[in-house]
């Protein structure tokens, strides 16, 4: 998948505590924190209109319940997008925190 020709990455910007998917001019990002009880709570998806209409968001989403995964960790779907996302891909139910 491309914007404007440019391959799309995610990568997990720790200090920020997000994923982002960057191109020279814009950012989509997911941003995320850790919970008291270890899951990955997914706060807030910013998708800028250049990504729009992309699949960037469900990009950054499948990445994040990917990393989660494979560390073992549950998921908290905090952000709306996060949480239909995860209904759409029953797969990722499993990976929801019970609380």
């Amino acid at each position: 998948m491309a914007v404007d020709s440019e391959p799309l990455r995610v990568e997990n910007a720790r200090s920020r505590q997000r994923y982002e998917v960057r191109t020279a001019d814009d950012c989509a990002f997911l941003e995320y924190h850790d919970s008291p009880s270890g899951a990955l709570v997914l706060d807030h998806t910013e998708v800028p209109p250049a990504f729009e209409g992309r699949g960037v968001g469900g990009l950054l989403v499948k990445t994040a319940l990917e990393d989660a995964r494979a560390q073992g960790r549950r998921v908290v779907p905090a952000c709306p997008f996060v949480f239909s996302y995860i209904k759409r891909h029953p797969e990722y139910e499993p990976l929801v925190h019970p609380d």
